[in-house]
């Protein structure tokens, strides 16, 4: 597997929604250049994906990103792997051939709605508004989580023929994930419940620690640990420096961890909750813009040059906080997202709570003293 060199649109207005918890002052970061690479909009955008980085961009270091477990379909014969591709797979059936693709991109991934339109661009179909897109999702359950599957017939603008591309778009918290068939219309279509089960199949795997890693082009992970007790937290994360503690409100539940998470809480229930999640990483974790990116990503917000920020005493450093309203990529309903930001001990700690706005402006003071509660050894307090 390759890691992936963010890909990134980046616009130059932000309209800052909400007042960050704990403010002293507000600041205003701009990104270098070099984190902005341009993604054309979807008129402009290639024919493919490309298998290949573009000049000037270093070749990715796939150390960042989980291994991909899965149940092969009959039939179905693995390619060699691209720069871009962490698998490769072809269907052939009397002369006919499809491709299938799985591609992770950050957060800055140009958004759902500019690549179903590259999608149906690819067969000869107009692009449509996010709204008409929504209406063509199909629920479909990729490594245990929901997922949008598109299925797009038409012809392909530069040979005429009938083709097909049945694509399915999943967001974890540190990557939207690209399962694509593409190829022969008919069998495409007659591998359509071969690539469902594709899909039900895959898991994601560990993550493991590479001995040399371009942080720049990572975004926040860690390994799943196990749980915590429900009043005063500590992660227990390989390194005996990164084992904080917090003191963890009464109406918080801790909630089950996935993949990168070092801790996470439910606040509420149904359709009125809200969730507390804790990461962490080596260094700068890869920068400021690239996380909050990503944050404003889950919220359907497009990337940003300029990050306005406030500033959050915690454990003896000045914490960066953000605060955005927006539509939640996953369920489609409004959602609020408050993010911490702290450096400690050559690592940075990432605290996210997000869910319901009603429930997130409820949980803000909570949440701000729970970032200021967290110990880690070695700090001076």
């Amino acid at each position: 597997m390759k890691h992936l060199v963010h890909l990134a649109a980046v616009t130059a207005t932000l309209a800052f929604l909400a007042t960050g918890c704990g403010r002293d002052n507000v600041k205003v970061y701009k990104a270098d250049a070099s984190d902005a690479p341009v993604t054309p909009p979807p008129a402009a955008a290639p024919a493919a994906m490309p298998t290949t980085m573009p000049d000037g961009l270093p070749a990715p270091d796939n150390s960042g990103q989980p291994k991909l477990k899965y149940v092969l379909p009959d039939g179905w014969k693995e390619k060699p792997l691209t720069q871009m591709r962490v698998a490769s797979f072809e269907v052939s059936e009397n002369g006919k051939t499809a491709d299938v693709s799985v591609i992770p991109l950050g957060a800055m991934s140009g958004g759902d709605a500019a690549n179903v339109n590259r999608w149906r661009g690819q067969v000869g179909q107009p692009p449509l508004d996010e709204d008409a897109l929504a209406k063509l999702a199909e629920k479909v359950e990729v490594a245990g989580q929901p997922g949008d599957l598109y299925d797009l017939a038409g012809t392909s603008p530069g040979s005429g023929d009938a083709e097909r591309i049945i694509g399915t778009i999943l967001h974890t918290d540190t990557a939207t994930w690209y399962f694509k068939m593409a190829g022969d219309a008919d069998l495409a279509e007659k591998q359509k419940t071969n690539f469902v089960a594709f899909l039900k199949s895959v898991t994601f795997d560990k993550l493991a620690a590479p001995s040399t890693m371009d942080l720049s082009q990572l975004p926040p992970s860690h390994p799943a640990i196990p749980g915590m007790d429900s009043t005063a937290q500590t992660a227990p994360a390989t390194d005996a420096s990164s084992k904080p503690t917090w003191t963890v409100p009464a109406d918080w539940q801790e909630g089950q961890l996935a993949q990168f998470l070092v801790a996470k809480f439910v606040i509420g229930s149904g359709d009125t909750a809200a969730a507390v999640n804790v990461s962490q990483l080596a260094g700068d974790g890869g920068g400021l813009a690239p996380n909050v990116n990503r944050w404003r990503a889950q919220l359907g917000l497009a990337p940003i040059a300029e990050i306005l920020s406030t500033e959050l005493e915690a454990a003896g450093v000045k914490a960066t906080v953000v605060d955005y309203a927006g539509t939640d990529s996953r369920s489609g309903k409004p959602a609020r997202l408050v993010g911490c930001i702290v450096p400690q001990n050559g690592q940075t700690w990432f605290y996210k709570l997000m869910g319901d706005p009603d429930i997130v402006a409820q949980q803000k003071d909570a949440f701000t003293k729970f970032v200021q509660s967290a110990k880690y050894p070695d700090a001076h307090q």
